[in-house]
């Protein structure tokens, strides 16, 4: 399925800054949306070096972009950049959305909402004990949006400071030794990993970590290259419930897109193949 567009005068502009940022799929995603619910926009890559966010930032939106998106590695500096934040942002720690308008520049985090809400399309409703893997970003406005959902969160990573870190800054959960969390899985009913553990390279040995894991586990992974990671796996191989990290991306992107161009863009079975055929 290819995607169209015309840009003329009068086109909305957005974009995601990143660098590198050649392997986002958000334009595809957003053109997408764009083409299928007859706006006038655009959403174009943005390659932005981290000495040059800012400037690049107040550049856009004095060229008339909308706003942006905003992934590694400036979602904390994305933070700095923005004249208000919303409360979520503030919580996550991060900016993964920028809301242009003539008075002020807003930064939003996307990125848990569109998390539990991936979930909830799943099937999985998140409640009980939650185990995250990972400290960073990503795993911060994870485990904010589960804290909100009233989850206990439990929080593993490789330094346990940073764990540590990560539960005094939310005000909630608990930091765990990354020895110890496969031991803990038989009273959780969910598991992220919130680690680029599957990406690329060696991958643990997943099926021995989740041994203890109970029948009613749910496991999920905000990766999305692979979509099938390692991890997913091997919760299949035990007959676990399995959420991929696509669905994270598109339902994260919703309110930007609707931000930009004034449409709630529709989450169907064509835009999931979409994404999906450009990562075969």
């Amino acid at each position: 399925m290819s995607v169209e567009y015309k840009i003329t005068g009068e086109t909305r502009l957005a974009g995601v800054m990143g660098w590198p940022v050649e392997h986002s799929r958000s334009p595809l995603m957003h053109n997408y949306w764009c083409q299928t619910h007859g706006v006038n926009g655009a959403y174009v890559p943005l390659p932005t070096p981290p000495d040059e966010f800012e400037t690049a930032l107040k550049g856009l939106r004095a060229a008339g972009f909308r706003g942006v998106n905003v992934t590694i590695p400036h979602k904390e500096a994305a933070m700095a950049a923005c004249d208000r934040l919303t409360d979520t942002a503030r919580r996550a720690g991060a900016v993964n959305t920028v809301i242009f308008s003539p008075e002020e520049i807003v930064g939003d985090c996307t990125d848990g909402s569109g998390f539990c809400e991936n979930l909830v399309a799943h099937g999985v409703t998140p409640q009980g004990r939650a185990l995250i893997l990972g400290a960073g970003g990503a795993a911060r406005a994870v485990a904010a949006a589960l804290l909100d959902c009233g989850c206990e969160v439990l929080i593993a990573n490789r330094t346990l400071a940073r764990a540590e870190a990560l539960v005094q800054a939310l005000e909630g959960g608990e930091a765990i030794a990354w020895h110890a969390w496969p031991a803990l899985l038989s009273d959780c009913s969910l598991l992220i990993n919130a680690t680029a553990l599957g990406m690329k390279g060696a991958s643990p040995d997943w099926s021995t970590l989740l041994h203890h894991a109970g029948p009613s586990l749910a496991v999920a992974d905000i990766v999305y290259t692979p979509r099938d990671t390692p991890l997913l796996q091997a919760a299949e191989a035990k007959g676990l419930k399995t959420v991929d990290g696509l669905g994270m991306l598109i339902q994260q992107a919703r309110v930007g897109f609707e931000a930009w161009f004034g449409v709630k863009p529709e989450v169907d079975d064509a835009v999931f193949e979409l994404l999906a055929a450009s990562l075969r």
